[in-house]
């Protein structure tokens, strides 16, 4: 395991304290026009304050820096804050789309809110009605990233949006792929860089770095993607192991979620063209709702017995050799080329 760098916590803290300064101050504008809007701004703040990597905003930070961009500079902070409330919208809706119960520990809003619908006996499905409400949480913190970018130079709005489109390019050919039980190394491969890869890495380290120099050179950018790729490939594989085989105490959600839900991943699809006849047998179990943990636990051996864990982990280990050493020769100060460094050893080998 390796520790995450002392200055990902100093991000995270500083982006933080903008993203409370911008909830609270919201939550008590609202509240006064209606005492019911505390619960929307309640759930948004929950999620957002509870906890995460923080990833997102570190990169943005370190494409920054290493674009020339001074470390002081509140917009960058506010540009970390953006992105983070992104991942929030992402959340909310995925969790949705998933039917996933728990998100960082702690009950996702939309079993909290069918649970509160129930208990106070109100009209209509509790379950409709939790689901709304994280969606509109979700849009709400969709809405709140997208004005702390308000000013932000047009080059920096395009790299945005284009963030924003890859992201749900993603998330739709996730959700088809799941629904056809697609199982193409191709298309998990495409599915994985799109719906997370991209919009991890390599997209926040252009915002960043177009946020120092809007004018900034494709080559510029060019180089950045050679780190951001291939180590938001790597970043996106461990993040299925620990989907598969994780431990649910450090994840927050429960091991064994992507296995019922059949998610397409790149794990699951070489352990398919890797499997005899048996083995295919067993791993047909996955995307069953009913999947038991006996059963989740038979599918995990037979992921292991067919040397696809093992694929997996060195192609993890290759992609973020290959990050490291586009990050050592991209033309970045030498502060931002140390922190993508022990980023990239920090993504590939987390557990959490």
């Amino acid at each position: 395991m390796v520790n995450a760098p002392a200055f990902l916590t100093q991000i995270a803290s500083r982006v933080d304290s903008r993203l409370r300064a911008l909830l609270e101050g919201e939550t008590k504008r609202w509240s006064q026009l209606d005492s019911d809007l505390v619960a929307p701004f309640d759930e948004l703040s929950r999620l957002v304050l509870l906890g995460g990597k923080h990833l997102r905003p570190a990169f943005c930070f370190l494409g920054f820096i290493g674009a020339g961009g001074d470390p002081s500079e509140n917009r960058i902070i506010d540009a970390g804050a953006a992105i983070e409330l992104l991942h929030a919208c992402a959340l909310f809706h995925d969790d949705v789309i998933d039917g996933s119960a728990t998100r960082r520990g702690v009950a996702t809003t939309h079993i909290t809110q069918a649970k509160q619908h129930e208990a106070n006996n109100w009209a209509g499905e509790s379950r409709r009605f939790g689901e709304g409400v994280a969606i509109l949480v979700g849009d709400l913190a969709f809405v709140y990233a997208d004005q702390l970018l308000a000013d932000a130079p047009p080059s920096v709005r395009k790299i945005w949006n284009e963030l924003r489109l890859e992201l749900n390019i993603g998330q739709y050919l996730d959700v088809l792929g799941t629904a056809q039980s697609d199982r193409r190394r191709s298309k998990a491969e495409r599915i994985s860089r799109y719906k997370s890869g991209k919009y991890t890495i390599e997209r926040p380290l252009h915002l960043g770095a177009l946020l120092a120099n809007p004018t900034q050179p494709d080559e510029f950018l060019d180089a950045l993607s050679a780190y951001g790729l291939p180590l938001g490939d790597a970043f996106q594989l461990r993040d299925d192991v620990l989907g598969v085989f994780g431990d649910s105490a450090a994840t927050g959600k429960p091991v064994g979620d992507d296995l019922r839900e059949g998610k397409p991943t790149p794990l699951l699809a070489i352990a398919i063209d890797r499997a005899n006849e048996s083995q295919r047998e067993v791993l047909q179990l996955v995307g069953t709702a009913q999947l038991d943990d006996a059963q989740v636990a038979v599918v995990q051996q037979t992921i292991l017995e067919t040397g696809a864990l093992a694929e997996v982990e060195a192609r993890i280990d290759s992609l973020t050799e290959t990050a490291m050493a586009a990050a050592r020769k991209a033309p970045i100060t030498q502060e931002a080329r140390d922190g993508l460094i022990q980023l990239a050893a920090f993504v590939s080998r987390r557990e959490v």
